[in-house]
């Protein structure tokens, strides 16, 4: 899988770089090109990006943060891993959080939102019969984050973002199973009837199951890998 950049570092600010730098990092752990137990190493990833260390290092603890790796004095900076059960777990509140998300936009949606949504939603099914896979995942994660910045509750967008970065290691490696991802194309059609329809109890249940399915397909494979 490629990875591609960003067409370069922002300059001067050390803040800015920082946060290029973890969103350069965020995305190969979430598509894994960096998988569970790899190492980051802090001189070599300066040296790629052309990036003082001092960036780098702030990097590492916003993703820290956001529990994606591990720090330590004896091996450095290595991605979290990710087992079944906290697999689970997860996406038992994400499902939770999401669905009520939906809930709440379709009770509320606007045209102008509505439009929006038709547009990415459009969007991701191009990228997917086109079967290009990291292009759908980022449009389909903008769908994601749409249905919580205008569901209309923003306590319930700021719970869900900081938990938002290791669900979405798991959400890329679902759709790498072609069963599960024409199933979740389905489900994402579903949501979109109930917000024309403005079907509040339909949103909600249809993304709750659609989170679901996510997190057992993403902990099957990791259940699988664990026995391996």
């Amino acid at each position: 899988m490629q990875d591609i950049l960003p067409p370069a570092a922002p300059n001067g600010d050390v803040t800015a770089v920082a946060e290029w730098v973890a969103d350069v990092l965020r995305d190969r752990i979430i598509k894994g090109a960096l998988p569970a137990g790899a190492r980051i190493v802090e001189r070599k990833l300066s040296a790629e990006l052309d990036v003082s260390r001092t960036p780098v290092r702030e990097a590492l603890k916003l993703l820290h943060a956001d529990s994606l790796i591990e720090i330590s004095r004896n091996k450095g900076a290595q991605v979290t891993t990710y087992s079944a059960r906290q697999t689970l777990e997860l996406f038992d509140v994400i499902a939770s959080l999401e669905s009520l998300a939906a809930e709440r936009l379709a009770e509320r949606i606007t045209k102008d939102q509505l439009d929006a949504l038709e547009h990415l939603h459009a969007a991701m099914l191009a990228q997917y019969h086109a079967g290009e896979a990291d292009t759908y995942f980022d449009i389909n994660s903008e769908i994601h984050d749409t249905i919580l910045a205008t569901c209309g509750n923003p306590v319930l967008q700021q719970m869900h973002t900081k938990m938002m970065a290791r669900a979405r290691r798991g959400r890329f490696m679902a759709i790498m199973d072609p069963d599960r991802l024409t199933t979740a194309v389905q489900e994402h059609e579903q949501l979109m009837t109930a917000f024309r329809t403005q079907n509040a109890e339909a949103a909600r249940q249809v993304w709750r199951e659609h989170l679901l399915n996510t997190g057992q397909s993403v902990t099957d494979v990791l259940r699988s890998q664990e026995l391996g």
